[in-house]
């Protein structure tokens, strides 16, 4: 009987449980092996679910990777949006200027790199998989999505996107090869300190 009960507890996890599951043990394995070297049957372990359940979901590996791109691109609008308004609700309108805005929503960004590696070598994962035409398309409009927020957010004109996007590239490569110094060699970020340390 509790055999039989444990089964049945494990059939009622609705479909929408098991996706997001899915998506999060994607985003860690293709970050490790990549969209070719990944078997799905890994990620489906990873959850407890045979590897047909994975595909009664996502029609093919591609479809789960994209999904798993998805994810991490609003991993990181989400986390650009929660610090921006940390900033705006500290600071009145016109007590700052956009580079200051930049370079804190800039700190969470370093602290992501730095703490969550998966996250960070999922992304750069999703860069290399672009020679698959349909999986660089989703990238390409995951990517200007989040500099569509980001802009929103802050204000920030097209060059200073530009930096902000590059730095953060930057930034990746840095945190992929494990340089220690992210923090202080970042440019936005001792911009914004010279700038509140004029201010104080």
């Amino acid at each position: 009987m509790a055999t039989t009960s444990s089964k049945q507890a494990k059939q009622r996890v609705p479909a929408a449980e098991r996706r997001d599951a899915l998506i999060a043990a994607a985003i860690e394995e293709f970050a490790i092996a990549g969209l070719h070297g990944t078997p799905v049957d890994r990620i489906a372990r990873r959850v407890g679910v045979a590897q047909p359940y994975v595909f009664s979901l996502f029609p093919s590996k591609r479809d789960l990777f994209i999904a798993a791109v998805h994810r991490g691109f609003e991993m990181v609008t989400e986390l650009f949006a929660e610090s921006a308004a940390r900033f705006l609700a500290e600071h009145p309108e016109g007590s700052y200027t956009r580079q200051e805005l930049l370079g804190f929503i800039g700190d969470s960004y370093v602290a992501l790199v730095a703490q969550d590696r998966h996250v960070l070598m999922f992304q750069l994962q999703s860069y290399a998989a672009c020679d698959d035409e349909i999986i660089r398309k989703a990238v390409n409009e995951a990517y200007e999505g989040l500099m569509a927020a980001v802009g929103e957010l802050t204000g920030a004109t097209d060059d200073e996107l530009s930096e902000f996007f590059s730095m953060g590239m930057w930034l990746n490569v840095q945190a992929a090869i494990g340089r220690p110094d992210l923090e202080t060699a970042c440019q936005w970020i001792a911009r914004r300190r010279e700038l509140r340390a004029t201010a104080d």
